[in-house]
């Protein structure tokens, strides 16, 4: 959950890795330093504690220069946010790490080193494999084969950018269960967690696979696997732009990404549906294979897009009828839940490095590994990097991974894939992410349930809301101003409740989310249902009760739930159907949204209540992008 960047270059690279940092800083913020080897090659650092203009700052009052770099932005998991256990980490003065990642085993290390004389400036795990670095390099290893010998000893996850005085024009990376890339240049190459780093000095980048070490110098990129041998991985050119990773005329990150939601929509459902039908192609050439023998559906996720899980199971089991179960993945990943041979187990995740769900379809794997059974195995898919991916893989257990990463781990090794289409999501509080995923969700939904109980007109129902999502979504936006209004009521909250009923219930929890993660005002959802077995006891005329109100089926029974509410002195704030039949009085705020097909009303209700949590962090002073003590890629426990 931190950023590295690192260079190795003809040129001098501080500028490249600041700005790199300042790219990556969605990944980790509490505290960021750099270290170059100077044109004495003689190692030089500065940390600073805060943003990465806290180190821009410092490094004003101490100017570097260097050819040969690296740089890191932090998001603590050992030590407090300190000068002290910023990275990089040094041993010696000669040899300096930047870490991501969680290393179990560190203490017994520590202790090991202390006996042989190491000292420790830090309380971080990552200061232990400087040390082991260096005293491999001090027995007489190359900086290769130290890095290798220390990762071997190393329990735990981690993606490591090293360099050493003693060998000038040389970097080494090596990544286990955190992301890394290298950017490939001319006469220079540079390593980064995000490609979104390094666009501005190059397009081509090289991706590591788990457990990779690459040698990287000036002129040349080795690459060497998990068993030591020299591999080739492929050079591959990024679609990104530099335009889609800046905020452009938008204040923050966060509405960029709000307002961009019909864009990506659309950008999603391209080239999957046509003719009132979802084009099961799209999804790879296999895809109808592993579909026809899924019996029920198994959902893997963690935090936002745990909730469009939720949603999701009401989908496939009220329009698909299959049988749906959702869990939050650092908690499937520990159980011993009893698999089915003809579940499909869909891992969602934004970034594709969610350490929980990585490490929860890894056990799906290993099970089937371990049962393999004697069905025929599925191809190689193609076309759009989407489909199964490795030949051999058996269809019990298949794995479908919904990710807006292409090049990510969880899309490198699940059986099937759907990319979202999102584009670079920066801001902390996923919002296009999410709703790209209720899209391919819904598709997936689609795709199966044709199989069950879905008739082609209920299919050319769906297809035909999806496809008028995207002006939908604008007609909602519109709304923005009116919800500003609304906002102004909550700036000295201190508690907020969400309700919603049925399908609507994790579209309040999302809502909370967002209040909560933003804003920092305490927020809960329950089912609007549940108010009388406890809830109720907190309403008071400081607690602002926040409605979801779709016209279905459920309406009537969530109006006597908002009458709960109001009876006990309550202030309602409610986002209700044109048709829904509410009206505001006297502590109860009624926003009319635009019709929409009931269907996609989970993707429509959404936005109002990222526009909320927007406005109401806005206007209490927080910082909207980057909230405190949370990160944008979780890629350890």
């Amino acid at each position: 959950m931190c950023g590295i960047v690192g260079g190795v270059a003809e040129r001098d690279v501080v500028a490249i890795l600041i700005e790199g940092l300042r790219r990556l800083e969605y990944r980790g913020y509490d505290s960021a330093g750099i270290a170059v080897l100077d044109d004495s090659d003689r190692m030089q650092r500065v940390r600073a504690l805060g943003k990465v203009a806290a180190l821009a700052e410092a490094m004003g009052q101490n100017p570097l220069r260097g050819t040969t770099g690296i740089a890191h932005t932090r998001w603590a998991t050992h030590g407090v946010p300190s000068e002290r256990n910023a990275h990089p980490h040094l041993s010696r003065d000669t040899v300096a790490i930047v870490h991501n990642g969680i290393i179990e085993n560190y203490e017994a290390l520590r202790s090991q080193q202390r006996e042989q004389g190491y000292e420790f400036s830090s309380e971080t795990d990552t200061e232990v494999m400087a040390h082991r670095i260096h005293a491999h390099t001090d027995a007489g290893r190359d900086l290769l084969a130290a890095v290798q010998a220390t990762v071997a000893e190393l329990h735990g996850a981690y993606a490591l950018g090293v360099i050493s005085s003693a060998e000038p024009g040389r970097m080494i990376a090596a990544r286990r269960g955190s992301p890394l890339v290298v950017g490939v240049g001319i006469g220079e190459n540079f390593i980064a967690s995000d490609v979104a780093a390094l666009l501005p000095v190059t397009r081509r980048f090289l991706f590591l696979e788990e457990g990779d070490i690459a040698d990287i110098t000036r002129e040349s990129v080795t690459v060497y696997n998990a068993a030591g041998r020299p591999v080739q991985r492929p050079v591959r050119e990024s679609e990104l732009s530099l335009d889609a990773v800046e905020r452009g005329e938008y204040r923050h990150y966060m509405l960029k990404e709000i307002h961009e939601q019909p864009q990506a929509i659309a950008e999603t459902l391209e080239g999957r549906i046509a003719d009132h039908h979802v084009l099961e192609a799209a999804f790879g050439p296999q895809a109808a294979a592993v579909l026809d023998r899924v019996r029920s559906v198994q959902i893997v996720a963690c935090g936002t897009s745990f909730h469009a899980g939720l949603v999701a199971r009401n989908w496939f089991e009220g329009l698909a009828g299959v049988p749906c179960r959702v869990e939050v993945a650092s908690e499937f990943r520990y159980r011993h839940p009893v698999l089915e041979r003809d579940a499909l187990y869909v891992f969602i995740s934004q970034s594709g490095e969610t350490a929980d769900t990585l490490a929860a379809m890894r056990k799906i794997k290993a099970e089937r590994n371990a049962t393999a059974t004697s069905a025929p195995p599925l191809h190689q898919g193609e076309g759009r990097g989407e489909g199964i991916k490795s030949a051999g893989i058996k269809v019990s257990y298949p794995t479908l991974a919904i990710c807006n990463v292409p090049e990510s781990s969880l899309v490198r090794e699940a059986d099937l894939t759907l990319m979202t289409r999102a584009g670079p999501e920066i801001g902390v509080a996923s919002t296009k992410a999410f709703t790209t995923q209720l899209v391919a969700l819904l598709l997936i939904v689609v795709a199966l349930g044709r199989r069950h109980k879905l008739s082609a007109e209920g299919e050319a129902a769906i297809v035909d809301q999806l496809a008028a999502l995207p002006r939908q979504v604008e007609a909602v936006l519109a709304l923005d101003p009116a919800i500003l209004q609304l906002a102004e009521r909550f700036t000295t909250k201190q508690h907020a409740l969400f309700l919603g009923r049925g399908v609507q219930y994790p579209v309040a929890m999302e809502g909370a989310l967002k209040l909560k993660e933003i804003s920092y005002i305490h927020a809960e959802a329950y089912p609007a249902g549940e108010l009388k077995h406890g809830p109720l006891a907190l309403v008071d005329e400081e607690m602002p009760v926040i409605a979801v109100a779709p016209n279905d089926e459920l309406l009537e029974k969530l109006k006597s739930n908002l009458e709960e509410v109001r009876a006990r002195g309550g202030e309602l704030y409610v986002f209700a159907d044109h048709a829904s039949g509410l009206n505001g009085s006297e502590r109860v705020h009624v926003t009319v949204l635009p019709a929409a097909g009931d269907h996609v009303t989970p993707i429509i209700f959404t936005i109002p209540l990222q526009l909320l949590a927007y406005h109401v962090a806005v206007l209490r002073g927080t910082d909207v992008d980057q909230p405190r003590n949370l990160a944008k890629s979780v890629t350890v426990e």
